[in-house]
């Protein structure tokens, strides 16, 4: 009988340099082996909107043999919600939208189909601040997570980041209404007989067959509802996998007759959806401790606190998105909090002492919120603690509650003294004024944020008044 080492650290080791080693890209010789017809060159907009050119590989390949390799995207797409066009956005200009080779992905849930993300770049190159031409531009949220990972990286400082993803299956959405009915982890939630079960099936098998690491599925609390998580992976590919997943699930769920939706909340008596995120920080050949954090990590986990609240108009992003977070239901409170292994935090320490796979639960995300723009904010905040060495004020919130059923001393005398934002109003003043994020994401790119976020919110509220209707609008878009 084997000795279980109850001391050893817990899960599967993963390294920055690890996951870079299994790392493996697609050329086009492999797609036309594979019986690719078509390529969706996709890109995710400020609000979350997923676009896409469906582009035959014939002219793809060519595309890919020209001086400059692209296609044209118009600048006003950025500021669109439905037809509607945000303050600063007009109808002249157009970006360069050039693939990132290394994005590469078959999508099994469209047969002789594959995928590719890339980077909007002016069309004429200009002198940049540095004096040199360029040709980047300063709206591409997936280039900012690429610039912010490598000026990490030229400080050895490295992350790894996983994503669950919670969504709904319905079989209607107008009204709204949910065919499966279970309690967490249920196993009712995966009788053989649903259409529920066969469909997260073969989104499971098309995830694998695509080459992301599916950690686990399982019913989620609410009606309908249920969770994929994938394995950690760099800050770039993690956010090219959560776009990936998501079109998935709802490509598949629509094949079996069910609409998949990611809005935060469906129903007031129910639990909601997030995006949860995982990150662990990494220095390059140092060890981590295994009683407390190292330097590092509370350097990274600083950074982010002290912003989070300016944070929160990133990660959930819509006034929806409020109606999903609460104290005592499990969404991560209303407290700026950490708590070793505390859901009533809006962050959670998940393996506090096993250093190999310690890691922070981000979990005042929901999946309105663009990943680009969630993975850079956090990268470029913890990344700016880190390089400034800040000190960690805020102490773990050790107790088996939520901050919430404190009393008002108790939470002063933990150091708990703000709150989360509890409105969709108050999130945006926040990041208005923030200087950290404006540093991080660049003040024009965040104006045009508040700009397209301001007009989304209006889009997604014309139906003010009237639940049902507002919610059939909403999970039509998300």
């Amino acid at each position: 009988m084997s000795v279980i080492p109850i001391y050893a650290d817990l899960g599967i080791l993963h390294t920055p340099a690890s996951i870079a080693a299994a790392f493996t890209t697609l050329t086009i010789q492999d797609l036309k082996n594979a019986g690719i017809k078509y390529i969706h060159i996709q890109w995710v907009e400020p609000s979350n909107i997923i676009r896409l050119r469906m582009v035959p590989i014939s002219h793809f390949e060519k595309m890919l043999q020209s001086a400059r390799p692209g296609i044209g995207i118009p600048k006003v797409t950025g500021g669109f919600v439905y037809l509607v066009t945000a303050e600063g956005y007009g109808a002249a200009g157009e970006y360069l939208y050039v693939p990132d080779m290394s994005s590469l992905r078959l999508c099994p849930y469209a047969p002789g189909t594959a995928s590719i993300f890339g980077w909007l770049e002016e069309k004429d190159a200009y002198k940049g601040p540095d004096g040199q031409m360029t040709a980047k531009t300063l709206v591409c949220p997936r280039a900012k997570v690429r610039d912010l990972v490598a000026e990490a990286q030229k400080d050895g400082v490295e992350f790894l980041i996983g994503f669950e993803s919670e969504f709904n299956l319905l079989t209607s959405i107008n009204p709204v209404r949910a065919g499966s009915h279970h309690q967490y982890g249920g196993a009712r939630g995966l009788l053989v007989g649903l259409p529920e079960t066969k469909a997260l099936q073969e989104i499971v098998d098309a995830l694998i067959d695509s080459g992301i690491k599916v950690e686990a599925c399982h019913p989620e609390a609410g009606p309908g509802q249920y969770e994929i998580v994938t394995g950690p992976l760099s800050p770039l590919a993690a956010a090219d996998v959560l776009v990936h997943t998501r079109q998935t699930i709802v490509n598949i769920a629509s094949k079996h007759g069910l609409h998949a939706t990611f809005a935060p909340r469906i129903s007031m008596t129910a639990p909601g959806s997030a995006a949860h995120m995982h990150i662990s920080a990494h220095r390059v050949g140092e060890k981590k401790p295994k009683e407390t954090l190292s330097s590092l990590e509370k350097s990274f986990l600083a950074g982010v606190i002290d912003d989070i609240r300016a944070l929160s108009a990133i990660t959930l992003p819509i006034p929806a998105s409020y109606k999903r977070v609460g104290d005592g239901v499990f969404s991560g409170g209303t407290y700026v909090a950490w708590g070793t292994e505390n859901r009533e935090c809006p962050i959670r320490l998940s393996n506090a002492t096993s250093p190999s796979s310690r890691n922070f639960e981000m979990r005042f995300i929901d999946g309105t919120a663009n990943p680009y723009l969630v993975v850079a904010s956090f990268i470029g905040l913890g990344y700016a603690g880190i390089k400034s060495k800040r000190e960690l004020h805020l102490q773990n919130f050790s107790s088996a509650s939520g901050p919430a059923l404190l009393s008002e001393e108790e939470r002063q005398a933990r150091g708990i003294t703000q709150r989360m934002p509890l409105t969709w109003e108050e999130s945006r003043e926040h990041l208005t004024k923030s200087k950290a994020l404006r540093e991080v994401l660049g003040s024009e790119f965040v104006d045009k944020y508040l700009s397209v976020n301001k007009t989304l919110a209006g889009a997604l509220g014309i139906h003010d008044g009237d639940e049902e209707k507002s919610l059939t609008h909403l999970v039509e878009l998300y």
